[in-house]
């Protein structure tokens, strides 16, 4: 078994999160760092670690989702001491870990698993998975503007994709309340992109993954999903796998 599908088995990261934690040097198999991602194991034989930590398959699969509130890190741990999404959701006997991020001002959806071929589906940039946000953004956001980013704009010199903007209500004075929809999760996406136009973000919650939504959990809150939640997920993931392919 390749080490990295091996390490996403066991329920340490996503695929492409094992890949960094393999060049990183923090993976070992029987005692030696190995930096090689095509690494081939022996699964019922050879011992592997990650950070001195040995690993092992994680039988039964798990699938959350979390209401993050705004002022919780999305990590396992933090060396400032802060919240972080494991200190609220705890489950016996398995461990887990958060797909994707969000950042610590951000609040909302959030899915936690044990499953690293599940959380390759929804992060993996050639599955296009769309999330949705709503924002409230400072002052009276003009419809030039909204075509700007509808068409993509330029973060860092990289242009992004295109998504998805409307407006959603006038707030109270100098607020205007925005949907938007991205199929990327680049770090701060959603920020950058209203800095980019020069206005910014006052409130930023994520309301739905795919076809995952909330489904009225309060802050904090957090749940299984359904087994429909995970089949829709691995349905439009394989859909759109397949789509990609026929244009080869």
């Amino acid at each position: 078994m390749r080490l990295n599908k091996f390490l996403a088995s066991c329920g340490i990261a996503s695929r492409r999160k094992c890949d960094i934690l393999i060049q990183n040097g923090q993976v070992s198999v029987n005692g030696i760092v190995c930096t090689n991602m095509g690494t081939q194991i022996n699964e019922k034989k050879d011992k592997v670690t990650v950070d001195g930590a040995p690993c092992s398959f994680q039988n039964e699969k798990v699938y959350i989702k979390l209401n993050k509130p705004k002022g919780v890190v999305c990590s396992s741990s933090d060396d400032k001491g802060r919240k972080t999404v494991l200190d609220i959701v705890k489950v016996p006997n398995a461990r887990i870990f958060n797909v994707g991020r969000l950042d610590y001002d951000t609040e909302g959806l959030l899915l936690l698993t044990n499953d690293g071929d599940f959380a390759q589906l929804i992060t993996h940039p050639s599955f296009e998975i769309e999330k949705t946000y709503v924002a409230n953004i400072e002052g009276t956001v003009k419809e030039s503007e909204l075509a700007v980013m509808r068409a993509g704009v330029v973060i860092e010199g990289d242009r992004l994709p295109p998504c998805k903007i409307k407006q959603v209500a006038s707030l109270k004075e100098n607020e205007t309340r925005l949907e938007i929809t991205i199929n990327e999760g680049k770090n701060r996406q959603i920020r950058k992109m209203f800095e980019a136009i020069g206005r910014r973000v006052l409130f930023l919650k994520r309301i739905t993954i795919g076809p995952i939504s909330l489904g009225g959990l309060s802050r904090g809150e957090f749940k299984a999903l359904t087994q429909e939640e995970i089949a829709s997920i691995i349905r439009m993931s394989k859909w759109k796998k397949e789509f990609l392919m026929m244009l080869l």
